[in-house]
């Protein structure tokens, strides 16, 4: 599955090749809370398709109303972008579905060969960063090599944003547990990538747009190069084949790094990659062990959840406290529920 935006623009440049007018749609500025962020696409097609969004869906269908009272034809054949403000009013507010004080402001630019949307999504694919810069006077287009991650910034020229590759998990080990993990990731938009070289474990191990490795994890690791949209979780509960991932990908730019285990496995994996693989202080303090949340898991898919929950919130630069790691969370519910026993209560 693919993250929202990179399937906004296959879907627009798909719709620009059947030479079809469409027009482009990036919420630029918010003030107060908005249903969507700075940076996030929508495509409208000439028949009111729509793919991607920029709200809960009164907005989307109040431009779309507006696109085909002015004629999309005549929008594209203006070449230049326009912008357009949703929720200065608490009437508008309300009207839109937008929180009480919620504004947005919306380029709107019709999508033609100098929007470079091709070049865009081709770097997206090849996983490079993307800064991406819009002549609202022209609707001309400057693309440049830039950071992956960056919020939009428009003024009275120009129209600057920041698009980079799609969120990606490197999973190591193809079990149960695994798959479950597999299936959350790729339901919140990340690529995702299974590697195991025990042949026994493929046979009857598929999930569709999932990536299978029989690569050992460590020569896995050194190709992709992990980059700070990656995470790396390793669900084996073998050394042989978790510490090989681990040693490398706790020294690339890798946003997430974590692997199962109890807390005693945990730390003689913490003592064993510094012993005998030299890593450093820092980079076992960037290793998640054990990974997840600590929710009470039982199950493999209760365990998943816990893991994906912890990704997705080092994704989104959440710092989260100690105590509701695995780590720490385990045993602060176990001294709970000891001290409900010795009131009497039942646990």
């Amino acid at each position: 599955m693919e993250d929202l935006d990179t399937l906004v623009l296959r879907t627009a440049c798909a719709w620009q090749d059947q030479g079809l007018p469409v027009v482009l749609v990036t919420v630029a500025r918010t003030w107060g809370s908005s249903p969507r962020p700075p940076g996030s696409l929508m495509a409208i097609g000439a028949d009111g398709a729509t793919v991607g969004s920029v709200s809960g869906g009164c907005i989307e269908d109040d431009l779309i109303k507006r696109i085909r009272n002015g004629g999309i034809e005549s929008i594209c054949a203006s070449l230049a972008p326009t912008v357009q403000r949703y929720g200065i009013s608490a009437d508008e507010a309300h009207r839109f579905g937008l929180p009480c004080g919620g504004t947005m402001e919306l380029v709107l630019e019709p999508v033609l060969p100098h929007t470079r949307l091709d070049e865009l999504l081709t770097a997206c694919e090849q996983r490079r960063s993307v800064e991406r810069i819009l002549d609202l006077a022209t609707g001309h287009v400057e693309l440049r090599e830039g950071r992956r991650d960056g919020v939009p910034h428009l003024d009275e020229q120009r129209l600057t944003t920041y698009l980079g590759p799609q969120f990606r998990i490197i999973v190591i080990g193809a079990g149960d547990l695994s798959r479950f993990l597999c299936e959350i990731a790729r339901g919140v938009g990340f690529e995702v990538i299974v590697c195991d070289p025990r042949v026994e474990r493929h046979a009857a191990w598929s999930l569709p747009g999932v990536e299978i490795s029989r690569e050992m994890p460590d020569d896995l690791i050194l190709r992709l190069k992990p980059d700070a949209r990656t995470a790396v979780v390793a669900l084996t509960h073998d050394p042989k084949l978790d510490d090989l991932a681990l040693i490398d990908a706790l020294q690339s730019d890798a946003f997430y790094v974590g692997a199962i285990g109890s807390r005693r496995n945990t730390a003689l994996r913490r003592e064993r990659l510094a012993t005998h693989f030299g890593l450093s202080e820092s980079a076992l303090a960037s290793l998640h062990g054990p990974a997840g949340l600590y929710i009470g898991s039982k199950t493999p898919a209760e365990i998943a959840l816990s893991i994906m929950a912890e990704v997705v919130a080092a994704k989104n630069g959440v710092a989260l406290p100690a105590q509701i790691g695995v780590e720490a969370g385990k045993p602060l519910h176990e001294q709970h529920g000891l001290r409900l026993a010795a009131q009497g209560c039942i646990v």
